[in-house]
């Protein structure tokens, strides 16, 4: 059998938004979800800082790739705090929560 040879596709998410954003809605559904885009995007950083497949992830947090999966998918649903500790210390990571206070007027 032929080795497959993984050949990943080169994204410019800066031209991709700005396409995106002519379209109508986008921008007040995607500041909408602006939050829930921020953890995924942690949740991203923290699995590659460490080294970490979602299959490696999953076995760490005693669940499945798709869950991983799921948790690092933002606006799809909302993991609760256990959770996200379990993936926080699955990825060698603490969990920090904080509320900040709004700024302005």
């Amino acid at each position: 059998m032929a080795e497959l040879k993984y050949q990943p596709v080169a994204h410019d998410h800066d031209a991709f938004l700005a396409r995106a954003k002519e379209r109508p809605g986008f921008e007040d559904a995607y500041e909408s979800l602006a939050l829930e885009y921020a953890l995924a995007d942690e949740m991203l950083k923290a699995r590659a800082n460490a080294g970490l497949t979602q299959d490696a992830v999953a076995a760490r947090m005693g669940t499945t790739k798709s869950a991983v999966s799921r948790l690092e998918a933002a606006g799809r649903h909302t993991p609760s705090l256990a959770t996200l500790k379990r993936y926080a210390a699955a990825v060698g990571c603490d969990l920090e929560i904080k509320l900040v206070p709004h700024t302005g007027a």
